[in-house]
């Protein structure tokens, strides 16, 4: 199935999952936080990952044609940390296939450039390399994002990008509904710090090996074969050869598209394959998949810019 030939009409499945993520936030800061906050924290990064997971949807032009309309959809913002348009902005420079992994042009690359690597002190190091197995990243992985994302969009709001800057203030007015629910709901603020957390802690497991440095562009992208309950939290992203050959193609049809024709996706990525996320974790839960210096790498020696 061709992208030309995908449904133009209103994407009844995305607005299905909506409605379901803000349900199950609800319940999981109204209901389940007074019954057992354990329980209420849990669900809530549940929640937290699948939003997160539906504004993948939104700037990819799901679940309508119009932009402002999705973006109204996931204006409200549980996951507190990423402004929307940022995401946005960033993802869709990620989608550059040819410079996928790249340290300097690729915004969601993971790896360093080795002349930058050897210029971190031990320690920075040491923080890299445990954030380079899937624990580490699951646990440092999100203070890493939150951190560099700050650095790097205070540096381009002082520089006077109007862009950013409206990104943030957008962000802050979708923060506050959230913020004076959870102020009236049984759940601490803290925990539900924990939650949003938590919430980015998940989506981590997604991209901890997304992608991987290859001689070749269409090398890079993994398929992770798994049809259980990450790979519904991710909406099946975790084929994601699929997405990035069909970036346009909503979420319900990428494993349509993958059975079609699997042997082709997998001759174009390499093999880069994984059964499922219970071989992910198996396999990486405290061993790296690679270096964090770019394998790769021409070596331009200057930091990385976003």
């Amino acid at each position: 199935m061709s992208e030309r030939s995908l449904p133009t009409q209103t994407e009844w499945p995305t607005l299905a999952i909506l409605v379901a993520c803000y349900g199950l936030w609800v319940l999981a800061v109204f209901w389940a936080a007074g019954v057992w906050l354990p329980l209420g924290i849990g669900l809530a990064a549940l929640a937290i990952a699948l939003h997160s997971s539906l504004t993948h949807e939104v700037l990819h032009g799901h679940p309508f044609r119009n932009a402002l309309l999705n973006e109204a959809l996931v204006f409200v913002c549980p996951g507190l940390f990423v402004p929307y348009r940022r995401f946005r902005d960033l993802h869709l420079a990620h989608h550059h296939d040819e410079v996928l992994t790249d340290p300097y042009d690729d915004p969601e690359s993971n790896y360093l450039d080795p002349a930058v690597w050897a210029r971190l002190p031990r320690w920075g190091r040491a923080v890299l390399r445990v954030n380079n197995t899937l624990a580490g990243r699951m646990v440092l992985g999100p203070a890493i994002g939150i951190w560099c994302l700050l650095r790097d969009d205070s540096r381009a709001i002082r520089a006077g990008d109007p862009g950013v800057l409206l990104a943030w203030v957008l962000h802050a007015l979708g923060v506050v509904p959230v913020v004076v629910l959870v102020a009236l709901s049984p759940m601490p603020f803290w925990a539900y710090l924990v939650a949003a957390y938590g919430g980015m802690s998940i989506l981590k497991i997604r991209t901890f090996l997304e992608h991987q440095a290859h001689e070749r562009a269409s090398g890079r992208t993994v398929v992770i074969e798994d049809c259980g309950p990450l790979a519904l939290i991710f909406l099946n992203n975790n084929l994601h050869v699929v997405h990035h050959m069909h970036p346009r193609a909503p979420w319900y049809r990428l494993p349509r598209l993958f059975d079609q024709n699997r042997d082709t996706y997998l001759r174009r990525n390499g093999g880069y394959y994984y059964r499922s996320y219970a071989e992910v974790f198996a396999r990486h839960f405290l061993t790296a998949k690679d270096p964090v210096p770019h394998p790769l790498s021409q070596g331009k020696g200057r930091e990385p810019t976003p």
